[in-house]
């Protein structure tokens, strides 16, 4: 499976202990993360990660087009909801199409260990019959 991810900047850290708690599952994906993100996930885990430009220069936009062209599986986004973003818009706009696309998206760590304990079962197999084309 495919599997998006992004922190904002004070939930980077907590991303990090998540994917190191989580490497294991993890590895057997495809992952492409936003720039900082991705680079902190592979110094402190050595997951393979395609790092896509950091979130405020578009790395947001260029994982919500994946999404709306039903290229990735999952998104794990870990949002501050206290801090105000100016690229809120994009935020937006990639929630929106997971909306449409049917994908699934943990925004907080409690959400996002449910999906991932689900993708280790084999409980998201549901999008490799739904969208084929997406592998």
């Amino acid at each position: 499976m495919n599997i998006a991810i992004i922190a904002q900047n004070r939930k980077k850290e907590l991303m990090v202990q998540f994917c190191i708690a989580y490497c294991g599952v993890l590895a057997k994906h495809e992952i492409c993360a936003t720039g900082t993100t991705g680079k902190m996930i592979i110094d402190a885990t050595g997951l393979r990660v395609n790092c896509l430009l950091p979130g405020p220069t578009g790395g947001e936009q260029q994982i919500a087009a994946r999404v709306a062209y039903n290229e990735i599986d999952l998104v794990l986004l870990f949002r501050d909801p206290m801090e105000k973003y100016e690229h809120q818009i994009e935020i937006n706009n990639l929630l929106r199409n997971c909306d449409l696309n049917s994908i699934p998206v943990a925004t907080n760590v409690a959400t996002a260990e449910v999906l991932i304990q689900g993708l280790a079962r084999g409980d998201l197999a549901w999008r490799e019959i739904i969208n084929p084309v997406a592998r």
